[in-house]
């Protein structure tokens, strides 16, 4: 038998790493569950649920941990919290890799296996496991709503005896999870909706949506992207060309949808403050990238900024804000991944070191950064103890929340696997 804990999460954040579903499944696989008395009351299930489910009730998060061979987390915990696990135990989560490297290389030390879920290599056997694009999907969701609730005017098109009421127009930049489904949510609200993307195939996932795509699409751009998947970096030209017609169509929405973010580094800009200049009064931005600083020159991350009746919304935690759904899913996710670990016939966790996933996701072990990725980002600054043998750098990977759509940096190569853009 193997143990599981669920300690409660910071106030900012109500979702929670297991739901009473996956407390079933992990029974029946053997498991003795543990969970913080009300962790899971944001997301609106309750102690009996989970105590239902098999799960024992812990009056706090030291004693929901202390035994636990695998603690799921949504984010990154304490250090008083890792203190409490015992050495060698498994901390799974989105322990956001990529910041504060002194406070991950302090988790390290340790003694714990960390593992971020924001790593998982895209490849078909982990689409389960890819808390990127479940959460995304919702915030994506959340952010058409947001904008909608705070628009002063109707979304769909009216006809009534006194006169026609016009659709709004809605903007997306970036279309990847989020991006995707910031559009179809729009397009059932009934709104106007265009979108860009730096890879010339999202032109058809756009249109398929029932959007119009819009992108300066010479030449160049329909070779912007290899057979492989690989984003090319554009000239100069071609880029100041976009930006201009990105300007000019921005005149003229209403509401405007930005979800560009690339992990471990600060948010491109993609709206300046003359852009926002341009807008109608009482037009709306929703920036899904503020928690890295944000797609516009104006975002105040965690608030909303306004500028000459433009309004920028920088929620920092969209997909928390569906806590219910986002709960589900994430624990889904969670489970998939923890699954092929477990030993079925000796109910016993049973951790391959080899396996791609695991390698992949792996931040920490016996002490050290072990993920090579990891070490070189944060090593100069946290002191990180680099792996014996280096992998090669990896292209960026397209990022958290919400499912950005990544783009170009540094005139590299990456790789923005089609369709999967986040």
């Amino acid at each position: 038998m193997f143990a599981i804990g669920v300690p409660a999460e910071g106030d900012d954040e109500p979702r929670i790493g297991l739901t009473p579903e996956t407390v079933k499944k992990l029974v029946n696989h053997g498991a003795k569950v543990s969970v913080r008395s009300g962790a899971g009351m944001r997301s609106h299930f309750s102690d009996a649920d989970y105590e239902a489910a098999g799960a024992k009730i812990a009056k706090t998060d030291a004693e929901a941990v202390a035994d636990a061979d695998v603690v799921f987390t949504v984010r990154r915990p304490s250090a008083a919290l890792v203190k409490s696990m015992k050495k060698g135990a498994a901390l799974i989560g989105m322990v956001d890799p990529f910041s504060d490297a002194d406070a991950l290389n302090g988790l390290a030390k340790a003694g714990i296996a960390l593992f971020a879920m924001e790593l998982m290599p895209r490849i078909t056997r982990a689409q389960s496991m890819d808390v990127l694009s479940s959460q995304s999907n919702l915030a994506g969701y959340k952010a058409v709503l947001d904008a909608a609730a705070a628009f002063d005017r109707a979304l769909p098109m009216m006809m009534t005896a006194a006169g026609t009421v016009p659709a709004a127009r809605v903007f997306v930049m970036g279309a990847g999870v989020a991006g995707l489904q910031a559009i179809a949510t729009a397009r059932r609200l009934g709104a106007i909706v265009t979108a860009t993307d730096v890879r010339p195939a999202a032109k058809e996932q756009v249109e398929s949506l029932g959007a119009k795509f819009i992108a300066v699409e010479d030449e160049e751009f329909k070779q912007a992207e290899t057979s492989g998947g690989y984003a090319k970096e554009m000239s100069d030209t071609y880029k100041k060309k976009q930006a201009d017609l990105v300007a000019e169509h921005v005149k003229n929405q209403d509401i405007v949808i930005t979800t560009a973010l690339i992990p471990g580094r600060p948010a491109p800009k993609l709206i300046s403050k003359a852009m926002i200049e341009s807008m109608r009064p009482g037009s709306i931005v929703v920036d899904m990238a503020a928690e890295r600083g944000g797609n516009t020159e104006m975002t105040k991350p965690g608030a909303i900024a306004e500028h000459k009746g433009v309004r920028i919304m920088g929620e920092l935690n969209l997909a928390g804000s569906v806590p219910v759904n986002a709960s589900s899913l994430y624990a889904r996710n969670l489970l998939a991944f923890l699954d092929p670990m477990i030993d079925k016939e000796k109910k016993a966790l049973a951790i391959n070191w080899d396996d791609d996933l695991v390698k992949g996701t792996l931040v920490a072990r016996d002490g050290s950064i072990v993920n090579a990725m990891i070490a070189e980002r944060l090593g100069a600054s946290a002191g990180a103890a680099k792996p014996a043998k280096a992998a090669a750098k990896p292209g960026v990977k397209p990022a958290p929340n919400g499912g950005k759509d990544a783009t170009k940096t540094n005139g590299a190569k990456k790789r923005i696997p089609k369709g999967e853009g986040k």
